[in-house]
């Protein structure tokens, strides 16, 4: 059985034609031979576009040079409303200075200081699904509210049943349905005062999205100098002077911050353990392997460690459906690849999903094989052909934080709940991230 796959577009439509199949989905908007091409060229009557699947490329801009292909603005559009200027939108040394007041928050011994708090997200997860056993339900919306749980918990140290928490979390459900993944400012370059003809209902919850988080971040500031501030993310966050400027992070910046936090940390950790269970319903014997391996879990940091089946079966989730399955950069200056010269300004694009499935590089590219991870063909790839937290300067501040906390919730659910595929299999579409098109239908049982 190949997991599924979405049905590619034939090899030559029209610019309408494409920016309509963009805008509906970016995944079944390509063709086939991306799969085998070490780069692609697509040309609109505005800009470039450069697709690189190849290690050699993509390390050259995500690694050896990131400063002369800084992210995309085009991409980011669409975006805007709700991240403002956060680490996720920003280039230079706006970029740099936020990543420097970031990163130390998740450095050192971060994950085990927050691990009680992924812990308890994941037992909450496991009763709330009880309710479900015996019945069908849809994972995608359980795993979402998971991983909500575990950002609310570990960021601002309140469970997902907080009333404000809560009511960001309603929010931003309303917000996926209505934010398209890109704008028009994608495809027609538009001087800044030009509406972006976003539709009311996403300018809208965005807008009570971050006022929501306005309220938990002047919370924390007035806890923090009444000095009964807890020891988690946010305090540390916003305690934390850039070592260049002396500043910290205002309240509007931290805003900015949390707001991706919560795009990032919860809806790319959602879509993978939504993957990774459909996977496992669909293969059951890996499921057997992972609920065998995790009888023995505790609450212990260290019995993380033990997990390496579901870290298996977990990262192949990430290899075959990427939370976020492209990413846009832009090239600073005229460069040549592959013997094809890139003028200055074209954006330059790099597919975690077509990279993981690149038919040069993996065997069995579109299989589900946990196993594969041992191979040395699994090694090889691992280390060039494996970007699901993208690499270099601007890889994922949290994406050993997404690795422990998707291992743990994968391994306490299957401990709990046999499951199985219920319907037809489910259709990947990207939108904010990889998601299904009608949802993953699962059988709950729980186990013995």
């Amino acid at each position: 059985m190949i997991p599924p796959k979405p049905t590619p577009r034939p090899d030559k439509v029209s610019l309408h034609q494409y920016v309509r199949l963009f805008r509906k989905d970016l995944l079944s908007a390509q063709p086939q031979r991306l799969y085998r091409a070490w780069m692609a060229e697509f040309r609109t009557p505005f800009f470039r576009s450069y697709m690189i699947n190849q290690p050699a490329l993509i390390d050259e801009v995500l690694k050896k040079r990131p400063d002369d292909f800084p992210k995309s603005q085009r991409v980011s559009e669409g975006l805007k409303p709700l991240l403002g200027e956060s680490v996720f939108l920003t280039n230079g040394e706006v970029w740099k200075r936020q990543r420097r007041i970031i990163d130390p928050a998740f450095e050192g011994g971060r994950l085990r200081d927050t691990f009680p708090a992924m812990w308890a997200a994941s037992e909450a997860a496991v009763q709330r699904l009880s309710q479900h056993a015996g019945q069908v339900i849809e994972i995608e919306e359980e795993t979402s509210h998971a991983a909500a749980d575990v950002i609310f918990r570990t960021l601002f140290s309140i469970p997902i049943d907080h009333e404000v928490a809560g009511q960001v979390f309603d929010e931003f459900r309303t917000y996926q349905r209505s934010a398209p993944i890109v704008n028009l400012g994608a495809f027609i370059p538009l001087p800044r005062w030009f509406p972006r003809f976003f539709r009311k209902d996403t300018k809208r919850t965005a807008a009570s999205i971050r006022g929501l988080i306005t309220q938990l971040t002047e919370a924390r500031m007035a806890e923090i100098t009444a000095g009964s501030a807890p020891d988690d993310l946010a305090t540390k966050i916003m305690t934390t002077t850039d070592p260049v400027t002396g500043k910290s992070f205002d309240t509007n910046e931290m805003v900015d911050q949390v707001a991706i936090f919560f795009l990032a940390g919860h809806e790319t950790s959602a879509s993978a353990l939504a993957w990774a269970l459909y996977l496992c319903a669909a293969f059951p014997e890996w499921q057997e392997k992972i609920a065998e391996e995790a009888a023995g879990l505790t609450p212990d940091f260290a019995s993380i460690s033990k997990l390496r089946i579901s870290r298996d079966v977990f990262r192949e989730a990430l290899r075959l459906y990427p939370p976020v399955p492209m990413m846009v950069r832009e090239a600073n200056c005229p460069e040549t690849f592959r013997e094809r010269n890139i003028p200055k300004g074209s954006q330059v694009v790099i597919s975690p999903w077509h990279l993981h499935r690149q038919e040069r590089l993996w065997d069995n590219p579109d299989g589900f094989d946990p196993a594969r991870w041992h191979s040395e063909n699994g090694k090889t790839c691992a280390r060039e052909a494996f970007v699901p937290f993208s690499a270099g300067a601007r890889v994922c501040t949290g994406a050993g934080f997404a690795m422990v906390e998707g291992v743990l919730m994968l391994s306490m659910i299957l401990k709990h709940f046999r499951i199985s595929p219920e319907g037809p299999p489910p259709v990947p579409i990207a939108h904010l991230t990889v998601r299904s098109r009608h949802g993953i239908n699962l059988r709950l049982e729980r186990r013995k």
